[in-house]
């Protein structure tokens, strides 16, 4: 037996625990949340990241200049472009985020964000860690939130899944303890159970959903999905107007495809290796991960994103001004809620829905056979200032009600 290796890899265990103990008493600490409405100027910072991002995030930034003009020009608003996160920036410093981008990303309020590459294994590019894991750690951003709607299936779901536990915070933490043995670690604490899920039942009790829905695998996963499942139905006893049930993840993959239990789901909460398959799979439903826009919610700062990769191949084929922006435009529409222009966020849902998923005048296919995003993005903008905007929008929950 290695006994060097074993009391290696005690050591770092012990290294991990403690600093998990530190972040408990951070998380104890009370903060509040940013209040928008006495924020001026409100900073939103642009970072396009790589491959097909800055692309996709150009069409998303014109959208919101369109839509947030007047209060652009009032000085409300301000919109700061923040470079920086190029794999190859990324890689020259050897660091998820380096640290002059984190600092001028930290001197925004929210930010909107493209794509990153993550290198994996056969990449011309060392092994660093994920700047979308790195980012939610660094800005304590715990809630990803993510809607999924698909009137004429009866699809309405809301996922709020955890973002700075379980396994993927620790995904860069493991250990190889010998040749034959590798270690990876999952962290589950009381303290990030309770806001994801405590957020997660506000946001029902706030909207008038009846239902939310906890996801584990605590049969199995017994000490820390049974901690986030304790956690739940202990919090849903503060809710007693709205009902609580708890599936685990294999199922709940399942259940999502049939067709009548899937009608039933309304609000979800989960770990975050689970929600970030979940998640995906919820949005192929509307059409792929390229229409799905993701929000990463804490409450000193917050990022939305798209939620697909960086497409590298498409920019080296000259091909990156064909790219599909649905998804960093969904973004921008959360994000544009979150600050609280609900009127300028109702019309963009309304417009996405018209142009993506009924009159399909313009189609992306990610090629010259397909439109352009600059094509896309005016589409949008010409369909939000038609006066018949509601009738159109009408039109299209009326054939959705058909289908």
């Amino acid at each position: 037996m290695d006994n060097a290796s074993i009391d290696r890899a005690k050591e770092h265990f012990g290294q991990i625990v403690e600093e998990q103990l530190k972040r408990i008493e951070e998380m104890k600490k009370p903060v509040e949340w940013v209040d928008y409405a006495q924020t001026r100027p409100i900073i939103i910072g642009i970072l396009g990241g790589d491959g097909i991002g800055p692309f996709i995030a150009e069409e998303a930034r014109k959208i919101m200049e369109f839509l947030l003009k007047d209060d652009i020009a009032g000085g409300k608003i301000e919109l700061r472009d923040i470079e920086g996160l190029t794999i190859e920036n990324r890689v020259a410093h050897m660091q998820s985020i380096p640290d002059d981008v984190l600092a001028e990303i930290k001197q925004c309020h929210v930010t909107l964000k493209g794509p990153t590459t993550t290198p994996r294994t056969g990449d011309p590019w060392p092994n660093i860690e994920s700047c979308n894991v790195a980012m939610r750690r660094y800005l304590d951003l715990f809630a990803n939130f993510r809607p999924v709607r698909v009137p004429k299936l009866g699809i309405d779901w809301t996922f709020f899944r955890e973002n700075t536990e379980g396994a993927y915070i620790m995904g860069s933490r493991g250990i190889q303890v010998t040749e034959d043995l590798a270690v990876d670690f999952k962290v589950i604490t009381k303290q990030g159970s309770e806001r994801i899920i405590r957020l997660a039942f506000e946001y029902a009790k706030k909207h008038n959903i009846s239902k939310v829905t906890i996801v584990t695998k605590a049969n199995v996963v017994k000490t820390s999905d049974g901690l986030f499942l304790d956690t739940g139905y202990r919090i849903a006893k503060e809710y007693p107007e709205i009902e609580c049930d708890d599936w685990y993840i294999d199922i709940m993959t399942a259940k999502l495809v049939d067709e009548k239990r899937r009608r039933q789901f309304k609000v979800i909460v989960l770990p975050n290796l689970y929600g970030d398959i979940l998640t995906d799979e919820a949005a192929e439903f509307q059409g792929g991960v390229g229409t799905a826009g993701s929000a990463n919610l804490g409450k000193r700062y917050s990022m939305f994103e798209a939620i697909h990769g960086s497409a590298p191949r498409m920019v080296k084929e000259g091909r990156a001004k064909y790219a599909d922006p649905g998804s960093m435009i969904k973004a921008a529409s959360l994000l544009i809620n979150h600050l609280g222009y609900k009127d300028e966020h109702k019309k963009l849902e309304m417009a996405i829905d018209i142009c993506a998923n009924f009159e399909k005048k313009y189609v992306m296919t990610g090629r010259d056979t397909g439109d352009t995003g600059a094509d896309y993005a005016q589409y949008l903008m010409d369909t939000i200032v038609d006066p018949k905007l509601e009738d159109r929008w009408n039109a299209y929950q009326e054939e959705a009600m058909k289908a």
